[in-house]
């Protein structure tokens, strides 16, 4: 008879310890967000679903926290020369930020179409932001160049281990501030995100189930996770802007594929019946991406009967001018 051996666990790029040391960090710099509930949402869920509020984070998103673990730990030349980064509009703000902060230049590369709101933001955070058409355009190879040109350090929006560490301070707060969770719910990206988290809460909570959510249109990380190899989609037609990367990273991938325990897809009418949602019944302001984890939730995606759910709310950098457009084209009869 033979026996099947246990899979050792892999030795990953960023540990637990590296998030201790990216919250030390931030300390005075990110803000420690809140957290909120909805008895309504609770009662028609029949469970307790917590969402950890980085809507409300300074720039509008999680994204400074990565960006400053990873800015303050370049040399003082470094950070004289400056710094290079390729965004829609969160990681370009967050970078932004941290820049100003930390008194580096910030050059940005940002899609034509990124959301007004996002671009205006980073310029007012003093970045100097070059764009391009992402239909047309390589944005790592026009970046690539002129950071050679320039001799600017290149901050990667999510494949990169500083990036993941100051990421997973979301998660060690969340618990800190809640106690244990049956199941961590997070939008996913570039894989920023979820892998931060991911190593947070299993050094936390190791029975918590923890589940990655992209939009339905850009589903190279749910194809990736159950393929086992790293898949592409091409500028991926959503609304959730946030979400619209082609592939994860390949460091993200080999954290996703080890701790995260299931991803799944919406559509992008669930994401804007959660933003509704949300500004009606809590009066928050969160943007589509944003929105990612909880749609999943809310639609019955992710099972919350009986269980504590934590749900993050990534960012709230939603140009207001568009929620009415948003709202007449997704939910008609409300």
């Amino acid at each position: 008879m033979t026996t099947t051996q246990p899979r050792e666990a892999a030795v990953l790029p960023v540990t637990m310890a590296d998030v201790e040391a990216a919250a030390s960090r931030i300390e005075n710099v990110a803000m420690r967000t809140p957290v909120s509930t909805s008895r309504t949402l609770n009662e028609r869920l029949e469970g307790e679903v917590v969402f950890k509020c980085e809507n409300l984070q300074r720039a509008g998103a999680f994204k400074i926290r990565g960006a400053y673990n990873a800015i303050s730990q370049l040399s003082q030349d470094q950070r004289s020369r400056g710094v290079l980064t390729f965004s829609s509009g969160n990681h370009a703000q967050g970078v932004a930020l941290a820049c100003q902060y930390l008194k580096t230049p910030a050059t940005i590369f940002m899609p034509k179409d990124a959301p007004r709101v996002k671009l205006q933001a980073t310029r007012e955070y003093g970045a100097e932001i070059v764009q391009y058409d992402r239909s047309e355009e390589e944005r790592q190879e026009l970046g690539g160049r002129l950071a050679e040109e320039r001799g600017l350090t290149i901050i990667p929006p999510y494949d990169n281990p500083h990036i993941v560490a100051g990421q997973g301070t979301c998660v060690r707060e969340f618990v800190d501030d809640v106690g244990p969770l049956d199941v961590l719910v997070v939008p996913v990206g570039g894989g920023g995100l979820i892998s931060g988290c991911a190593i947070a809460m299993k050094a936390l909570a190791p029975t918590c189930k923890v589940i990655g959510v992209e939009p339905e249109a850009g589903d190279d990380a749910v194809r990736s996770f159950k393929t086992g190899t790293l898949q592409r989609v091409d500028n991926p037609d959503t609304i959730a802007d946030g979400a619209r990367t082609n592939t994860i990273g390949e460091l993200n991938f080999q954290i996703i594929r080890e701790l995260v325990d299931d991803m799944i897809t919406v559509p992008d009418a669930a994401l804007v019946k959660a933003m509704w949602f949300f500004l009606e019944r809590m009066k928050l302001l969160v943007e589509p991406t944003g929105c990612l984890a909880a749609a999943a939730v809310m639609e019955g995606l992710v099972e919350a009967r009986g269980r504590r759910v934590g749900v993050v709310l990534s960012g709230g950098n939603v140009d207001v001018r568009q929620l009415g457009e948003l709202f007449t084209r997704f939910l008609p009869t409300v």
